[in-house]
């Protein structure tokens, strides 16, 4: 870059270009300002000296708008993707590639939003028309089903996602081979969506495939490979083997520490996946030293109102609930529930989340009608945004539930526990986890209401499915065991 600017002008087309080149260095290094910095500079330079739609132009502000992506400054990111995207159409057409790119570039940023609905209007317009012009085995039409999957994957909805995750595996593994990154990212993407249907062990297969060809083609400390150990370290935490999550996360996190830095984004997430494996060993102290860590450098690195450091702030307020810590927990509850409502708008699916945090920090400390409160919002809001049988809404009914019966309130907690217990059913299956928790939830509810032959039959059955899904050593199995234990026990005592 210094070499162009000295011999062709700091105007001149290939300077640009080498500025842009260094901006992507400085993006890949999370160094989001510094790259904003020189993305400005070359947006600015070449609508003054090419005009604001030659091509050149259009890319410098699609490349400035994914500066602004990455800092979670979506409106700032939409309003350029809309003006880059109406441009290409008009200047290019509505089906060439470059335009094509800037509607992927905009849902995305929909995406962000919670925007949804609008993310997959678009995604499906760029796939059917990559379809057409490119061809169904094309790199760009497999990209524009992975990005459609995702958004389907956020409104719940496992069936569609994992229909066209297993497509593109299946063609990216005849047209590129079993071997090729976006193969194996195609694989991984199909490993999340089994996680997020509880189908481990099948996302535990494909995960330990990704990371064994990882480590065999781009070697051990690639980022894609510390990558795809996370995900698999991600899956042993859902089955709750701790102890090889563990293992995973914590090579994972020395190596991005060694080759990446210890403020890169990459390097806090590792930090505070870690944190979470130790939060659900109980080990809270090592949990909040590392999430104090990630949350002070996020607020340095990216800034204090960055979607990344509000989630480590959560994460923090989530340790310090556990510890009884109830005022901190609550302090940083609200601020990241009032920086969200601020920055993202009330019924953003991430400040609906930190209404839930609060409702839940307000419910360990029995201030249950404020934990009510917000309870009622956030599902009401959710079914409105959402649908009633989005997995969220599901997961809000049953909070609201679990406060009824803190409550006493134990008729009107059936009748959601019932509700979320059958839909879960329906739309996750009677063996996903979620379900199974519901059938616990709704066991200790009729126990209550003295339903006790009821009660036991369902938590009974809760078990031996525990047991198939997710092993007898697992905690939520052995829980659930010791209280049938429990309540056998106290049947005898009252029988004499």
């Amino acid at each position: 870059m210094e070499t162009s600017k000295a011999n062709l002008g700091e105007d001149h087309p290939s300077t640009l270009t080498s500025m842009a080149n260094l901006a992507s260095t400085y993006w890949n290094q999370g160094r989001w300002k510094e790259a904003e910095q020189l993305d400005v500079h070359v947006m600015e330079t070449s609508k003054s000296k090419l005009g604001d739609d030659h091509p050149d132009t259009l890319s410098s502000m699609a490349n400035l708008a994914s500066a602004y992506r990455n800092q979670g400054r979506w409106e700032e990111a939409e309003q350029l993707e809309v003006q880059v995207m109406k441009t290409s159409k008009m200047k290019l057409g509505e089906d060439h590639p470059d335009t094509l790119s800037s509607m992927a570039n905009l849902a995305s940023t929909y995406w962000n939003q919670g925007r949804w609905e609008e993310a997959e209007q678009l995604e499906v317009q760029v796939m059917e028309t990559s379809k057409t012009r490119l061809g169904e085995y094309h790199p760009d039409t497999l990209a524009s089903m992975a990005n459609l999957s995702l958004t389907f994957s956020s409104q719940g909805r496992w069936e569609e996602t994992e229909r066209l995750n297993v497509q593109v595996m299946e063609t990216s593994k005849t047209k590129l081979g079993v071997d090729h990154p976006s193969t194996l990212t195609s694989m991984a993407n199909l490993a999340s969506t089994y996680r997020n249907q509880g189908r481990w062990e099948e996302a535990e297969k494909l995960n330990v495939q990704v990371m064994e060809t990882s480590k065999m083609k781009l070697g051990n400390d690639h980022p894609d490979t510390l990558s795809s150990m996370a995900n698999l370290a991600s899956t042993y935490r859902n089955q709750g083997r701790w102890e090889e999550a563990e293992q995973l996360e914590v090579q994972v996190m020395e190596t991005s520490k060694t080759k990446l830095g210890e403020d890169h984004p990459s390097t806090l997430a590792s930090m505070a996946n870690l944190a979470s494996t130790y939060r659900n060993k109980d080990r809270w102290e090592e949990a909040e030293q590392l999430e104090v860590q990630v949350m002070e450098t996020s607020k340095v690195k990216l800034g204090e109102d960055h979607p990344s450091t509000l989630t480590s702030m959560a994460n923090l307020a989530s340790t310090y609930c556990n510890q009884g810590r109830w005022e901190q927990a609550e302090q940083l509850d609200v601020q990241v529930m009032e920086t969200r409502k601020m920055k993202l708008g009330e019924y953003h699916p991430d400040t609906l989340s930190s209404l839930g945090n609060l409702a839940s920090t307000y419910w360990n400390q029995g201030r249950w009608e404020q934990a009510e409160k917000l309870d009622v919002q956030v599902m009401e809001a959710r079914k409105r945004k959402l649908g009633e049988f989005h997995p969220s809404t599901l997961a809000s009914m049953a909070n609201l539930a679990s406060t009824y019966w803190k409550q006493g309130r134990w008729d009107e907690a059936e009748q959601l526990d019932v509700q979320v217990m059958e839909a879960r059913k329906t739309k996750l299956g009677e063996y996903h986890p979620d379900t199974l928790s519901s059938m616990a939830n709704l066991a200790f509810t009729w126990k209550s209401l003295g339903h006790d032959s009821k009660a036991n039959t369902l938590l009974r059955d809760c078990i031996a499915k525990q047991k198939q899904i997710l092993g007898p050593i697992h905690p939520g199995t052995l829980s659930n065991s010791e209280t049938l234990l429990e309540w056998g026990r106290e049947r005898r005592r009252l029988n004499g």
